[in-house]
Formats: structure tokens, sequence, C-alpha cells
């Protein structure tokens, strides 16, 4: 059965900018600007970029978390590929026998195939399987080989990832929008490339400062950090984190949820910071304004103020909290270089980071006390970080002007 020759394109990082990367990269298809494929960075900026979202959850069941965005999460996809004008051939189906038909088709004509599969379904991201939680995300399928059951995919890591044609089938028929979906591209439209990098920048600009396309304006950008801010050292306000994340393990969900979230994401845990600072130093070249350098340069600070956020929400100096730190970092390292070959690995983690979790549930390490001092140490951390974007935001608008 069909398996693309040649096919070792693994750089990208995000299942929606990573995969066309990965897509184009393959094609040798390459950006006018560089004459080198175009990067998730390019990607990311014209997807939207970055932003702040803040969210909080307390399911029956589960324990609270929160739920951090990191980047414009308004379609991007769509967004990105209809702002490079290219022609998207969608084909979908709700009979599994013509959706592996249509896969190998496909690969037949020398194309990688973007399909859709619950991330929770497949087993080399090594979560529990669980009724109530789906998640259905594009990942690049370039091998399917029937007579030894096995499927390839290029999906986040720098190396292939290998599943069952069972588990492949599996996972993208779980949701019924999604359902066994295919998608290929024509090329971008280069003449496009700077009307697309402005759009994109307004994007992310207004993300910060204006009413979003949904949702309350509290919960996104610039406001969004003032408002996580009250939550942690406001405890009268409705969903407080005195209310949500009392001192226990339930502020323990809140610290490893939040970490959980942007620091899997991004360079080094940065949450995307690094990578939308790429991005405005290739929109300076593209636009020509080189204002937009100070702005990646203020981008790149942010990205420091970032990590740094991770040791205040997890320090070293509670032992359990630190190793939870390390052991979260780790697990995601070990995705990144070695895939599924990791997958033991990656259960170790997840099985000593439950034991960590009924530890501090018997015997929490902090205080009342402790823990309000800990909550404004990270309220501190969150307003630094939003005073540098608000100063490299102001600055991208200016300089857009």
């Amino acid at each position: 059965m069909p398996t693309l020759a040649n096919y070792h394109h693994f750089a990208g990082r995000h299942w929606e900018t990573g995969s066309i990367h990965n897509y184009y990269a393959y094609r040798g298809v390459n950006a006018p600007h560089t004459g080198q494929p175009y990067s998730e960075a390019l990607l990311l900026g014209i997807s939207g970029g970055v932003t702040v979202g803040y969210f909080s959850f307390a399911y029956d069941g589960y324990d609270p978390h929160v739920a951090l965005l990191t980047r414009n999460t308004f379609d991007p996809l769509n967004t990105l590929l209809a702002r490079l004008g290219v022609v998207q051939e969608v084909q979908q189906t709700s009979k599994p026998a013509k959706a592996l038909a249509n896969l190998l088709d496909t690969l037949a004509d020398g194309l990688p195939a973007l399909v859709w599969a619950d991330m929770w379904s497949l087993p080399y991201n090594a979560l529990p399987y669980d009724a109530g939680m789906w998640g259905m995300m594009p990942v690049l399928v370039y091998g399917y080989e029937a007579p030894n059951d096995q499927v390839w995919i290029a999906d986040r890591a720098n190396v292939p990832l290998n599943i069952t044609t069972s588990e492949l089938a599996a996972a993208r028929g779980r949701v019924k929008q999604d359902k066994f979906r295919i998608l290929t591209l024509d090329q971008p439209d280069p003449e496009k490339l700077a009307t697309a990098v402005t759009a994109g920048i307004w994007d992310c600009i207004k993300l910060y400062t204006e009413k979003p396309p949904k949702g309350s304006a509290n919960n996104f950008g610039l406001n969004a950090f003032q408002a996580w801010s009250d939550q942690l050292t406001k405890p009268n306000l409705r969903r407080s984190w005195a209310k949500e994340f009392p001192t226990g393990v339930k502020m323990y969900a809140g610290l490893t949820s939040t970490f959980s979230h942007y620091g899997a994401t991004g360079i080094n845990g940065d949450a995307d910071r690094l990578r939308y600072a790429a991005f405005l130093e290739e929109a300076a070249l593209i636009l020509g304004k080189s204002a937009l350098d100070e702005v990646a340069a203020g981008f790149r600070q942010s990205s420091q103020a970032w990590q740094a956020l991770g040791s205040i929400l997890l320090p070293d100096t509670i032992a359990p909290f630190g190793e939870t730190r390390r052991l979260l970092a780790q697990r995601r390292h070990l995705f990144t270089t070695q895939g599924g070959a990791a997958l033991t690995e990656i259960q170790q983690i997840d099985e000593r980071l439950r034991t960590i979790r009924t530890a501090l549930a018997a015997d929490f390490p902090l205080s009342e006390a402790e823990a309000v001092t800990q909550c404004a140490a990270i309220s501190a951390q969150l307003l630094h970080i939003r005073d540098l974007e608000q100063a490299a935001i102001y600055t991208l608008r200016a300089g857009m002007a």
C-alpha cells in the first residue's frame, strides 16, 4: 500500500500550523521572501498570531482545571489558507470503506493527507480514553501499509509516528463533524502574502485590545491578564482561585493545568512567543517595516517571562511542585524527540504524577497563608508579562498605522 517516498518532514509543532508547514515542506513549496518552506512562524502570524485566553472549569468527577489559550483560536486553519489564496480539496464520508479508499487514492497521487483524528484516541499521545473527552485535530498521514498493519504520521514530533490501521480508523471516525475528513491543498498565491501578513497582524492586535469575535472581552488579551490576576488575589470574586482552586489538591490541579497548557506550546514552553517574534521578523522583511523588529524584541522578552512563570507556578522550593514541573517538561521533551518510542517512559511519568497527586491530597505542603503568598507571586508575574505584551502590542499597532 502507498507510502510516500522520501518523506522526512517533521519540524511542525502545532496541529494546524505545524501540519501545514510539513505538508508544503514535503511538496517543495517555498515562500517567495526566503526561498525556503513556509515557516510555521509565518503561518502562525497569518492565522491570527498569539494572545491570551483564560478560562477555568470544574466538572463533577474531575479535578478543576485552567484552560489557557496562547494563540488565536478563531478558525485559524481556514483563515490562514484563505488569506494565502490556497484552493482546498475536501473529501468527507461517513463510510469507513470509502474513507480508506479516499486516503489510499490521495497517497497514490503522491500527496500527504491532512486528516482529522481524535487526540484522545491516538495511542502515542498516552491520554486515557474518556467517553466525555474528545478533540479532533489535523495530522498528516504519509504512509498506509495494510499488510504490516501500520500507518505513518507526522504530528508535532521530530520523528515518524506509527499506529495501526484500526487505531487510525477509530480516531478518524470518533466525531461526526470531522469524521473521515481528508484535506489536500493547492499552492499558496505569493501575490497574496503581504496582504495575508497584514491581516494576521491586525487580528492579533484586535484580539489583545478589542472585544473578541465570541465570548467575554475579559477572557481575552490584555483584559485576560488583569481578570486572571484578580481571580488569583481577590478571594470574594465569583470564580476566584480561593473558590475554584482552594488550598489542597484543587490548587495543585490549577497550577499543573496552567503549566500544562502554556508549557506544552511554543519553543521551550513559552506560549509561542518566540515563534511569534520570528514571524514579526519575517513580516518586517515582507512588508518593509523595520519597526516590527522592535516588536519582535518585545515578544522575545515576553518569552523569557512566560518561561519564568513555570518556576513560580511550580517552584523547586516546594519539592513535589518542582518535581511535577520537571516531569511535565520531560514528558513534552520525550514526545517531541522520540514520539511513540518513548511511550513506556511517558506512561511511567504519568504514573508518578498520579502518585504525587495522591500524596498531596493527603498532605498538602502549603498553609492557607502560604497559598495566598504563592497566588500573589503568580499574579505579579502575570502582570509583568501583561506589561511586556501591552508595550509590544501598542508598538505593533503604531508600526502598522
